[in-house]
């Protein structure tokens, strides 16, 4: 608690304390002996939480049509079918404290067997399905609690922070990844009708990656023209770029209060190319340039179950919801390059570079 509220307490207190004292009225003034004052102690002031608000989640969603890049099979007709079916499990918490909120998510992805575990062919009915896991990080820290101001309030600009984070995945299938990234950058939070926001993060961005194909085998390190065509530990290094990641959320309070089990949210993430998708090697070892990347879930249409069967009390408890998912040049690969090998297979697309799916899921609050 700040030594600012802790004196406006106290002051306030100490008023009460006074009012107590003072007479109640003009006759008890005129009294020859009144009677001696009574105290009532004062409720000793309970310090504010480290965290004001905590919010844990878990969820089960199922994506229908997901895909995972250069993982496909081949169709009777001979064209190429690049969907895999995932279950998702996944945790999210987030917190706020005096000076901002921090937002973490851990997810497991368990696909079909289109995108098989290492070992085996896509599309193998006899084999599992690869197991993928994904975290990420945000914390921000808000202008105007660290300078103790509302000048970063103004119209619908709520607060100005700085923001700071970081993703990690791994997948066991032949690839083989390992990805970690790190973003920094600033972001500004708007509000919107109906207790909702809109925040927008314009970030720097920097990823560290594993790729089994760019791996050195026992004959070592292959030079073309000079230039290593194989990395020893597969591990990849791109540069940094930019990033701006969008996310909101709104009650849908126009409804008729009887229907006010409903919120849209969603988010958005573009990442700017970020060097040869080989990197550090270049043109020698096979790559081409990364693209523009943009990871999104437009719209998600939630409705508050247990608000609307058990009441107002248990809002947000269990929540179902539906949502599209859009994700061009996954992982910054170009689609569109018919170069690429992981996303173009004999002059070909192969439908494993991007993803668009309609999924649903149900969230568990505790």
């Amino acid at each position: 608690m700040s030594y600012r509220f802790r004196a406006i307490t106290a002051a306030a207190l100490s008023l009460a304390a006074l009012a107590m004292l003072a007479p109640t009225g003009f006759a008890r003034a005129a009294d020859a002996n009144p009677p001696p004052p009574t105290y009532k102690k004062a409720k000793p002031v309970p310090d504010l939480p480290f965290f004001f608000v905590i919010d844990d989640r878990v969820t089960y969603s199922w994506m229908p049509r997901g895909t995972d890049p250069g993982v496909f099979s081949v169709n009777p007709n001979g064209s190429f079918n690049g969907v895999t079916a995932k279950s998702v499990y996944s945790f999210t918490h987030f917190d706020a404290w005096a000076y901002g909120t921090n937002f973490f998510t851990i997810s497991m992805f368990k696909s079909d067997h289109n995108d098989p575990a290492n070992g085996c062919a896509a599309g193998a009915l006899g084999c599992a399905g690869a197991t993928e896991f994904y975290g990420l990080f945000r914390s921000t820290f808000g202008w105007n609690e660290i300078f103790n101001t509302k000048a970063f309030s103004i119209g619908p600009l709520h607060n100005i922070g700085f923001e700071i984070g970081a993703d990690g995945e791994a997948e066991n299938n032949t690839l083989a990844p390992a990805k970690r990234d790190f973003v920094a950058g600033l972001q500004f939070a708007f509000d919107l009708p109906y207790k909702g926001y809109i925040n927008v993060a314009p970030l720097a961005y920097k990823e560290i990656n594993h790729n089994a194909f760019d791996q050195c085998g026992a004959g070592g390190v292959v030079f073309v023209g000079g230039a290593p065509t194989c990395l020893i530990d597969g591990n990849t290094s791109f540069n940094v770029t930019w990033a701006v990641e969008v996310n909101y959320y709104m009650d849908l309070g126009f409804l008729p209060e009887n229907m006010q089990f409903f919120a849209i949210s969603g988010r958005a993430g573009w990442y700017g190319p970020k060097g040869n998708q080989n990197a550090p090697l270049g043109v020698a070892a096979g790559g081409v340039p990364t693209a523009v990347e943009l990871n999104s879930e437009p719209i998600r249409l939630t409705f508050d179950a247990s608000k609307a069967f058990w009441g107002p009390k248990y809002s947000q408890f269990v929540t179902t919801w539906v949502a599209y998912r859009y994700w061009q040049n996954k992982f910054g690969l170009d689609d569109s390059n018919p170069a690429n090998p992981v996303c173009w297979t004999n002059g070909v697309n192969n439908k494993s570079c991007s993803e668009q799916t309609v999924y649903a899921g149900v969230t568990v609050k505790f």
